[in-house]
């Protein structure tokens, strides 16, 4: 059945690829879930959520790690695979360059930002995601750009695996854990994945070579897709930051695993959206339009999982504190708070997607900022008044006003292109 769905929108390849991102999503939404509940119960609601707002201060700033440089490649070397080595060495350079770049700049603020944040916890943090896992991302991006994602299913589902089995004999060996010493095992997965994954690269596709002149000529495009990158980050996981930044550790650990199962909800949308988006950059060649009509058919079947997870999410909440543990109860009303947010996120990543591919990533980005800049301000008042409320009730603004305004841009530029073609066409007759 899912197959026959997956055929009707694209060719045999979109078949595969989108099917082995649902059988690599569905082993993770396991995985993850077994790993959340182990992480939660090995380090209990305060230093879990201590961990998370650290995690989402890093998170804010390592989309800058690899410039855009994943995909560049994506769009670029694609189309003439003679490119290949040039901007697969254009990723390894910028992103070893710039990610331990940012890691010094992470330790120099730290102090400042978030005071009661362990130097050691973001310092292995820092090294896990602004270096190692973007590394992953941009060889998960390769693969997407060859229509592989056979291998970005099996990485994932390597990775969330080895997660789940050393948060489990942390737990059943040890009992408990401190937050620090959990990124540090945490760090050593992210560095075994990336290498893997550049080994992988390299055997499959071949080595990488430099060329200053391509990458400098292409900076300004990739810094982009990177800002695109970073304000998505801004508005999920800035409030998170700003919880951790206010010392609201308790109230981070219930929202943050509230969040997280939002995010397993999301994943189905997410692995379609994967495997569909190369096929954007195509369509692209016919316009706004052409992206358009492909981001409708790919809307009209996310909508039903978006839909699916809102109701399972309202009806299953009350069974979180059986599985992580009581002091997590508070998770079961941030769970229904959050519950509309994957169906929200099914317009924006659609319409965001149609943009991208037609060369607007630029009014993508835009509508992106403003979402962010909502976010922060909303968070700002709400978070000291209403604690993790406010950040439910912010979440959802953000995402559904997001999705709005994201199909209203879209539909802008589709009339736009439009009356261009119509005043070519009269100026020709």
């Amino acid at each position: 059945m899912l197959r026959g769905w997956i055929k009707r929108t694209g060719t045999s390849t979109a078949a595969r690829n989108a099917a082995w991102m649902f059988a690599g999503q569905g082993f993770s939404i396991v995985n993850q879930g077994i790993y959340f509940l182990l992480v939660a119960r090995l380090l209990g609601v305060s230093e879990y959520g201590l961990l998370v707002g650290a995690g989402a201060a890093v998170g804010l700033v390592s989309q800058y790690s690899s410039l855009g440089s994943g995909f560049l490649f994506l769009r670029y070397a694609g189309r003439r695979r003679e490119l290949f080595a040039k901007y697969w060495g254009s990723i390894l350079l910028v992103t070893l360059t710039v990610g331990l770049l940012l890691t010094a700049l992470l330790q120099a603020v730290a102090s400042r930002l978030m005071p009661a944040t362990p130097v050691a916890l973001l310092l292995s943090l820092s090294l896990a995601d602004c270096v190692c896992s973007q590394l992953t991302l941009c060889c998960g991006q390769i693969f997407q750009t060859y229509e592989q994602m056979r291998l970005t299913a099996l990485l994932n589902m390597a990775t969330n695996c080895a997660r789940a089995v050393l948060a489990g004999c942390w737990l059943f060996g040890v009992g408990r854990a401190t937050v620090t010493q959990w990124a540090y095992t945490s760090l050593g997965i992210s560095c075994c994945t990336a290498a893997v994954a550049v080994g992988i690269v390299i055997v499959r596709f071949g080595r990488p070579s430099l060329d200053l002149r391509l990458l400098l000529a292409r900076l300004g495009e990739g810094f982009v897709f990177s800002v695109s990158g970073s304000t998505t980050s801004a508005y999920n996981d800035l409030d998170k930051a700003m919880l951790g930044h206010y010392g609201m550790n308790a109230a981070n650990g219930v929202y943050s695993m509230a969040y997280r199962v939002v995010d397993i909800a999301y994943l189905p949308i997410r692995s379609i959206h994967a495997a569909a988006f190369p096929r954007f950059f195509r369509h692209g060649e016919e316009g706004v339009a052409g992206t358009m009509r492909y981001a409708k058919s790919i809307l009209r079947r996310t909508v039903v999982f978006g839909v699916v997870a809102a109701v399972g999410m309202a009806l299953l909440a009350p069974l979180a504190p059986w599985c992580i543990g009581h002091g997590f109860a508070g998770s079961v009303s941030a769970i229904r708070w959050l519950a509309l947010i994957p169906l929200f996120r099914c317009f924006h990543l659609s319409a965001g997607d149609a943009m991208a591919g037609a060369g607007y990533q630029r009014y993508r980005l835009a509508g992106q900022a403003v979402a962010a800049a909502a976010n922060f301000g909303l968070n700002l008042y709400l978070i000291p008044r209403f604690s993790w409320h406010g950040t439910a009730f912010s979440s959802l603004i953000t995402d559904g006003g997001l999705g709005v305004l994201s199909w209203a841009v879209l539909l802008m530029l589709k009339r736009r292109e439009q009356a261009r073609g119509g005043l070519i066409l009269a100026v020709a007759q």
